[in-house]
């Protein structure tokens, strides 16, 4: 009776705190930077962004291709966040005025080559997008949801051109032929202030168009287009022909500007983009997950809560000495539960470096949760992430310090040094190696050299020194006591039953935290695989505790049977378990690959596995780590409740 009512109190008190987060994902959102406010006549200058594509994954420089680029261009400044990104935003020849519409404004006059042209092609093949920033709010083409629902959502950035199939006069041979969009129709929504007649942008559309401009004379200074009228309402002159992507062809690039007012405040702007087409099956699915996973926890924490209490209880009744040498179970294994295990040393290494990514993930979703990385502000996620880990590096020292002092360690600094050295090490290879296969492609998603060279120095400047002040701190505590002596002599190991065996419990035992994250794991995939923006942190923090509880419960659950069978061998294990969660993410990120990506390039698909990897070796240190501090305290607790002489 008293623990249902535990429980009963217990589930409303996470049920009120799981709606608290989801409430605060939204009642702490903060729109990024501070309003501008523009009166009548202001410049506003467009910004142009990197060229991305979902089919290839490689970002471009919008300069790469042949459009219209302004006397000096400017790159502005940007964070480390959007260096990785592969963001790089710099001016552009698109100069608008506050509430001043214009019509028909030739933008400029280029002269396709066989290089400039073949690019073009090949980036229209690709279905590359163009991303152009104003006030801080990335362009967007309106579309209709696919729910059939009235409300309109965004489609990122706008397609460079298109290809249309043309029968030849030859029968059965058909002709690619490529368009570029050249006509840009801009629409700037902006929210007014009735009192001080100033106003706020709340919006940046555009509809792209073909159109193959004609002139009759060209003046630089005030070029007439006779396919461009300037009256705003009626802007092409008849039926347009589209411009065709030819070598050694001119192409006029132009657009226009019009202005709206909208209801829409300045603090609400980011509502449209951050719309999710799937946002119903988005709640259903993760209520029915948390439901699933408190059902399980509650059945769990109660059958090993009465099952512990029943031995602990019959074990310290055992009073004569018979009773005591037909002693069964763990109690039996005592002597060795303690016992280092073999390659302790690196145990302490994957524990640091998982308390480690721990403390980082925390306290970047914490910043994320009250709104401080939110989409708006550009790369700042990924900004937060390397400098957390950065100072994150004193907690890896010290808890591997401690570990190993407790496993009786002697060669500390070797120990400080792969803690250091080691998951860093690994990661920085790979991503070497990534980027040298990006910078081959000439794509901007290369890190630059001086990128490469800060994130070094902060590894060894920063990270490096604090792993060795927190290994120092560690070391000067006193070891961590065990509860029971050690045997001399190792205890045999009597022969297990096959679903005991170590791949097969460990493989299960990643089951449950898998299924605990994966449908928020398609959200985020799709956020960075499919250029969608990804702001749910309130769903994503309630996933992250799920996770945290799923991985202690089962790993402690599979420990205790583990030592009921007299096998003492659980300090790798207990790792492995939760840790095994990161083998189903990794498979599962396969079957995304070849279900939702379009990925053609052999290029594309070694970049997609490559970050994949990277991610589920983090996750499986971190899930290791849960996992393992979770036995490490289940065990202490069991041996230090029960009388051993």
């Amino acid at each position: 009776m008293m623990m249902g009512a535990l429980y009963g109190r217990t589930t409303t008190t996470t049920l009120l705190l799981v709606l608290l987060i989801v409430s605060s994902a939204h009642s702490f959102y903060l729109p990024g930077v501070a309003p501008r406010d523009f009166q009548t006549g202001d410049a506003l200058p467009v910004k142009v962004n990197k060229l991305s594509s979902t089919k290839t994954q490689l970002p471009y420089d919008y300069y790469y291709l042949n459009y219209c680029k302004p006397k000096n261009i400017v790159n502005n400044a940007e964070n480390l966040g959007e260096v990785l990104r592969g963001d790089r935003i710099e001016n552009s020849v698109y100069n608008f005025q506050m509430r001043k519409d214009e019509s028909c404004k030739v933008a400029c006059k280029a002269k396709l080559n066989a290089g400039s042209a073949k690019n073009f092609k090949e980036k229209i093949d690709d279905e590359y997008r163009v991303n152009m920033i104003l006030d801080n709010l990335p362009v967007a083409v309106l579309r209709q949801r696919r729910d059939g629902s009235q409300s309109t959502t965004y489609e990122h950035g706008f397609r460079v051109g298109f290809r249309i199939l043309d029968n030849l006069p030859v029968a059965g041979i058909k002709e690619e032929k490529y368009f570029i969009h050249n006509h840009l129709s801009f629409r700037v929504m902006y929210h007014k202030d009735p009192e001080t007649d100033s106003a706020r942008i709340v919006g940046f559309e555009v509809t792209p168009k073909s159109i193959n401009h004609e002139y009759k004379d060209w003046d630089d200074k005030n070029p007439q287009l006779t396919t461009c009228n300037k009256d705003p309402k009626n802007l092409m002159q008849g039926s347009f022909v589209p411009q065709e992507v030819v070598a050694d062809k001119e192409v006029v690039f132009t657009y226009d500007v019009s202005f709206k007012e909208s209801e829409i405040k300045w603090a609400s702007r980011w509502d449209t983009y951050l719309l999710m087409n799937d946002d119903q099956i988005h709640w259903f699915s993760i209520i029915n997950s948390l439901m699933i996973v408190l059902f399980l926890s509650g059945m769990v924490a109660m059958i090993m809560m009465r099952t512990l209490y029943r031995d602990i209880a019959n074990y310290n009744q055992l009073e004569t000495q018979d009773e005591a040498q037909e002693e069964t179970g763990w109690k039996l294994v005592h002597g060795d539960a303690f016992r280092p295990p073999i390659n302790s040393g690196l145990l302490c290494v994957y524990v640091g470096t998982g308390v480690q990514i721990f403390a980082m993930t925390l306290v970047t979703m914490i910043f994320a949760l009250l709104g401080f990385l939110s989409p708006s502000n550009r790369g700042g996620l990924m900004t937060a992430m390397v400098l957390l880990w950065v100072f994150m590096g004193l907690f890896a020292g010290y808890s591997s310090a401690r570990l190993y002092k407790m496993f009786k360690g002697t060669e500390w600094k070797r120990n400080t040094l792969k803690t250091a050295f080691m998951f860093p090490g690994i990661l920085f290879a790979v991503f070497f190696v990534l980027n040298a296969l990006i910078w081959g492609e000439q794509s901007s998603g290369a890190v630059p050299f001086g990128t490469m060279f800060a994130l070094v120095c902060l590894w060894f400047g920063i990270s490096v020194p604090l792993v060795f002040v927190g290994s120092y701190l560690g070391f000067k505590k006193p070891a961590i006591e065990d509860p029971v002596k050690s045997n001399k002599i190792p205890r045999q190991i009597p022969e297990q039953a096959w679903y005991m065996k170590p791949v097969f419990s460990i493989l299960i035992g990643g089951i449950l935290p898998f299924g605990a994250v994966f449908i928020e794991l398609f959200f985020i995939l799709t956020s960075i695989w499919l250029n969608q923006f990804y702001y749910i942190f309130g769903f994503l923090f309630i996933v992250f505790v799920i996770l945290l509880i799923t991985c202690a419960e089962i790993t402690v659950v599979l420990c205790y049977f583990q030592l009921c069978s007299e096998d003492y061998h659980w300090w790798w294990r207990s790792y492995l378990t939760a840790g095994s969660s990161a083998l189903y993410l990794f498979l599962y990120s396969v079957f995304y690959f070849f279900t939702k990506l379009e990925i053609t390039k052999l290029v594309s698909g070694i970049l997609y596995f490559g970050y994949m990897i990277i991610v589920s070796y983090a996750f499986f240190v971190v899930t290791g780590t849960i996992g393992f501090y979770a036995c490490f305290w289940f065990v202490r607790k069991i041996y230090s409740s029960v009388k051993i002489d």
